[in-house]
């Protein structure tokens, strides 16, 4: 496992800041933690190293510009508070970055951004131009036109999915906890604190708890699956408290934070931005057969596809599901979903009497497809035993 080293090491750096860190509920921005922020963000530029900030806070300090009151907001009063706060939270940026004399870059992305390939690798220009002439993007969700169908929910994957599509070498999710516990801690005084996680297991997974804040949509659970998403391509990722003034500081100082190890084999930029998917257009259920034929690295066959969910077209990104129920794998599929239905269980060899064409033998190809880190290890220890085909 890859071992922790102090910031000043890293190459590329996405910050995450969660609203409640930025904005306060009744006096609204919080000038001084800002400007505290920024200085340690200049810290960080002095030493050669590119930082992003995936900043929350527009619907949070629009709500308190426009004095809206507390609990649930309806769409068009969310919508109306981040076209008001967005401007403001932009402005703040700027002006606290310009004291150590660094420019801000503001980009609004909405999910069809990093998922649709196009304008994923659209983004991913004007932020690596960006990055190029010295500016510090200021990232943010969409929230004027997003709705519930098209959007994150949450800035921590969306600072996932950036880091990814940077190829950033750490993630830090600043927010009002200060790491991952065997449980939430507000609710049992009994949970224990985890300084170093080397592997996102389904028992890491079952730890995560809601959010615990008003003013946050995010919780634990988004967190672990940034996580999930951050360390498959390689990239560390650090879960700190954000409450006090130079939260970059302190961690170099050893506060207390989790730290969550890279995955020792990072996949392509191209299965980086599969395994990031966040809505995958449906599901091919699969026996342990082809589970045990990923793991050895093999393609997807029809013959081991037991149930095909979802309406997708060739080239829409599938998860790929054992007998569990767990996701073990995502991918790029080769057929529609009709198609796919009709060949499930079938010899590739009967593809073409089945459907009138000849298609591809896989209905994965292992070049499309990426595994996750638990089937990545069995291959491994597959591969020692000679215990497969």
């Amino acid at each position: 496992m890859t071992s922790r080293k102090p910031l000043g090491r890293y190459r590329r750096i996405v910050i995450k800041i969660g609203s409640a860190l930025l904005v306060d509920r009744k006096a609204g921005l919080k000038k001084a933690w800002l400007d505290a922020m920024c200085a340690d963000i200049a810290g960080l530029k002095a030493k050669g190293i590119d930082v992003l900030v995936v900043s929350s806070g527009a619907i949070a300090l629009g709500r308190s510009v426009l004095d809206l009151p507390s609990g649930a907001l309806k769409l068009e009063e969310s919508q109306a508070a981040a076209a008001v706060g967005q401007i403001a939270l932009a402005r703040a940026w700027s002006e606290s970055l310009s004291r150590d004399e660094i420019v801000a870059g503001q980009i609004l992305l909405t999910l069809g951004d990093t998922e649709e390939r196009r304008r994923y690798l659209n983004a991913r220009a004007t932020i690596n131009q960006l990055l190029k002439i010295g500016a510090v993007p200021i990232i943010n969700e969409n929230d004027t036109v997003a709705t519930s169908e098209i959007r994150y929910g949450d800035n921590d994957r969306l600072a996932a999915r950036v880091a990814t599509m940077t190829g950033a070498d750490l993630l830090i999710l600043l927010s009002d906890i200060d790491g991952l516990y065997t449980a939430p801690p507000h609710l049992d005084p009994n949970a224990a604190f985890l300084e170093t996680i080397g592997e996102i297991t389904p028992e890491i997974e079952a730890m995560a708890g809601g959010a615990a804040s008003e003013l946050s949509r995010g919780g634990m659970r988004t967190k672990i699956d940034a996580g999930k998403i951050a360390t498959t391509s390689g990239c560390a990722m650090i879960i700190a408290s954000g409450k006090t003034e130079s939260p970059l500081s302190a961690i170099e100082t050893g506060a207390r934070s989790s730290w969550f190890a890279p995955s020792g084999t990072p996949v392509t930029a191209r299965k980086t931005w599969i395994a990031g998917q966040l809505q995958p257009a449906g599901e091919l259920h699969v026996d342990e057969g082809a589970v045990t034929a990923l793991g050895a690295g093999k393609s997807l066959l029809p013959a081991g596809v037991r149930n095909v969910t979802g309406l997708f077209s060739r080239g829409d990104t599938v998860a790929i599901v054992g007998p569990e129920g767990r996701e073990i794998a995502r991918g790029l599929a080769s057929y529609d979903a009709e198609d796919a239905r009709r060949i499930a269980g079938r010899k590739s060899a009967e593809i073409e009497a089945i459907l009138g064409y000849a298609g591809r033998a896989a209905m994965v190809h292992r070049d499309d497809m990426v595994m996750t880190a638990q089937i990545r290890q069995k291959s491994e220890r597959q591969k020692k035993d000679a215990s497969y085909a």
